[in-house]
């Protein structure tokens, strides 16, 4: 059950609040017994609520009465005052990752191979947003089949959104698709490439019917390859992340061939 505690007044203070709004204008004396709070806290009690706004004062009467501040703007206050906190909270917890990020500084990448993989599409879709995020240099986007073999109506916008950010963060992103896919693009993403990505210095997008297959290459030592599902090619059945600078290399070096020999993308 809903309760003022659940907004930062103590159990005196709701009772002290929920007891004015019963009397109407009343003593503090009088207010202790209606309410059952102690009469050696009733008067911090009642300047706690008027520290809060949610009470007023008569000073001129003796003995001094108060009144409840209405429901609706006593709440809306409350709400405020829990909202600010939240946000010096968020505030506090943003300082304290900023300065973890600098003491867990990952140490220079090792030589040695290594890979993972995530199983159906959502998992699949949750994993190259998780790798695009780290991207520090460079990101080789290559889409081979109309559907990518991702709901593109719904993991497209995922997937723009992170490319934007990596784009503010000073990412080059390349991207080369089949014509098939542009055909199947939801407009939502037409749009952000018309109206954000092509202003983009560092954003390149390209088609070329020589595109096979759909992976990303990151910072030229990590690539995610897209798996289909063996009964339905237009399904993720996995995404394997592998991270060999050699064979990251050569993914390259066949993606610079198909690049200079592929069409400018004009929406």
């Amino acid at each position: 059950m809903a309760s003022l505690r659940d907004l930062g007044l103590s159990e005196y203070e709701s009772r002290a609040y929920r007891s004015l709004l019963q009397t109407g204008p009343t003593t503090a004396k009088e207010l202790s017994r209606t309410s059952d709070v102690p009469m050696g806290r009733i008067y911090d009690v009642l300047n706690s609520l008027e520290t809060h706004n949610l009470v007023r004062s008569q000073t001129a009467s003796r003995p001094k009465k108060y009144v409840a501040v209405e429901p609706e703007k006593a709440l809306e206050r409350l709400l405020a005052n829990k909202r600010e906190e939240l946000e010096e909270q968020i505030s506090q917890y943003e300082n304290i990752a900023g300065t973890l990020e600098e003491q867990l500084e990952a140490s220079d990448p090792v030589d040695e191979p290594f890979w993972t993989a995530a199983l159906g599409p959502e998992e699949t879709v949750d994993l190259l947003v998780e790798r695009l995020a780290a991207a520090d240099e460079r990101i080789i986007f290559v889409a081979a089949t109309p559907t990518s073999r991702f709901e593109l109506d719904v993991v497209g916008e995922r997937i723009a959104d992170e490319l934007e950010v990596a784009l503010d963060r000073g990412v080059s992103v390349s991207t080369l698709l089949h014509p098939d896919v542009v055909e199947t693009l939801p407009e939502s993403v037409g749009r952000r490439y018309r109206h954000y990505l092509q202003n983009e210095r560092d954003f390149e997008v390209r088609t070329s019917d020589e595109v096979t297959s759909t992976f990303t290459l990151l910072d030229h030592t990590e690539v995610c390859i897209e798996v289909p599902h063996p009964l339905n090619p237009k399904e993720a059945f996995a995404l394997i992340d592998l991270k060999d600078t050699e064979f990251a290399e050569n993914i390259k070096t066949d993606f610079e061939s198909r690049w200079d020999n592929s069409k400018e993308l004009l929406l």
